[in-house]
């Protein structure tokens, strides 16, 4: 890509004052709207990876934003020390919209992995009974459930998880999209296990769909057997698949949902843990928390989000525009897609190399033609583009797309 001096001027600032800790494609933003977003020369894109699904509600949701501005010029932060008077009616607001009893909020998605893991081991200890310190989290390989230290002790990523150890213990891994691994495991270790941790769709791994009745047959197992069912639903979540929850295409109930990324918008960090009772009251006062945890600015910003998601029936437009964009994708015919998956508008294309080319040169030729995408390990292609997109706006990018990849196929 021919890149401006504006654009180089941002970008080489960040590469002398930043960690190097992510590898962008060449495109500086300034300005978004909806499904579009504008770079510093003012060239428009589509934006079609939504922030990893953050901003289902499309960028500057002029609702998201107006309930910020209002509460920004009351109250931010309270801390938890205090009471306020946005916590409870917000905590009201997601156990009506969820129907689960009590929500922990945080703000960050690992943040909500990290206090699932410690629910979980709080209910195996003082309700399942299980022995101190030997309480078990069953995850899965292939998973992304954040960066702490924790989390990546449980990472098959080599990226994600080389260089960090000693890894924290009481973890087991075992494949995804297997009901029998799990059902070996807790035949032989379910009295010390204490939660089983999944993803409904793996997003950074490629968005990988599991096989259909896959949740449903390791709910089951784990009701079987005593175990905490434990769904990250951190980008599955929130309509992205066509439903509210993606576990909600399967007709299960989680014993804990992990919630982050679009509950606000994409304005500012929120993240949520939902249990019941049985579940949540095992934390007590001192055990847990954040400063920032359900502070008045993402109490009013969180209410707004999901009060759009229903407004504007974003899990039903997921549902049919996914399918159109599967469909369209699979008409392309081009040797660069060997396969293309997913579910409502989260979606991947799998990129054979092809005339010297991989997915990479297609991300680029497609940010060259207006629509911005991101590789993931390599060879895939995430197409989730904010989910207030119409018709029209779809069919425009999908042809950018197949333009993209058409143009390389000769180049």
């Amino acid at each position: 890509m021919n890149l401006s001096a504006a654009t180089r001027q941002y970008i080489d600032l960040e590469e002398k004052y930043g960690a190097h800790n992510y590898h962008p494609l060449p495109v500086v933003l300034s300005r978004g709207k909806g499904c579009y977003v504008w770079d510093v020369d003012g060239k428009r894109y589509f934006d079609f990876l939504s922030a990893y699904s953050a901003v289902n509600q499309g960028h500057c949701h002029p609702k998201i934003v107006r309930a910020l501005k209002e509460q920004a010029e009351k109250l931010c932060l309270t801390s938890r020390a205090f009471y306020n008077d946005t916590l409870g009616p917000y905590e009201k607001f997601i156990h009506d919209y969820f129907g689960y009893d009590k929500v922990l909020p945080m703000n960050s998605g690992a943040e909500a992995v990290e206090t699932a893991l410690k629910l979980a081991r709080k209910w195996g200890y003082l309700k399942k009974g299980i022995p101190a310190a030997e309480a078990i989290i069953i995850a899965c390989e292939g998973n992304f459930h954040g960066r702490t230290i924790s989390i990546v002790s449980v990472s098959t990523d080599p990226d994600a998880r080389a260089d960090y150890g000693p890894y924290t213990p009481g973890f087991e891994v075992i494949p995804y999209n297997d009901p029998e691994a799990l059902a070996a495991v807790l035949e032989g270790k379910a009295d010390s296990i204490a939660g089983f941790l999944v993803e409904p769709i793996q997003g950074e791994a490629g968005v990988n769909v599991p096989d259909e009745g896959y949740l449903r047959s390791c709910h089951e197992l784990c009701k079987r057997h005593n175990v905490l069912f434990i769904a990250d639903e951190v980008q599955t979540g929130i309509a992205r698949t066509g439903r509210k929850l993606c576990c909600d295409h399967e007709g299960i109930r989680p014993d804990i949902v992990i919630l982050g990324k679009a509950i606000s918008g994409g304005v500012l960090p929120v993240s949520a843990v939902l249990a019941d009772d049985g579940i949540m009251l095992t934390i007590q006062p001192g055990q847990h928390g954040s400063t920032f945890g359900g502070f008045p600015l993402a109490c009013k910003v969180a209410t707004a989000a999901l009060e759009v998601v229903e407004e504007e029936k974003l899990a039903e437009k997921a549902g049919y525009l996914g399918q159109i964009f599967r469909e369209e994708m699979e008409k392309i015919g081009s040797p660069f897609i060997r396969q293309v998956r997913g579910k409502g508008l989260l979606n991947a294309v799998v990129i054979e190399p092809y005339n010297g080319k991989q997915a990479w040169d297609v991300c680029l030729k497609m940010a060259e033609n207006g629509l911005l995408a991101k590789p993931t390990h390599n060879h895939i292609i995430r197409f989730a583009p904010p989910l207030v997109i119409t018709g029209e706006e779809l069919k425009e990018a999908i042809g950018i797309i197949k333009e993209s990849i058409k143009s390389l196929e000769t180049t």
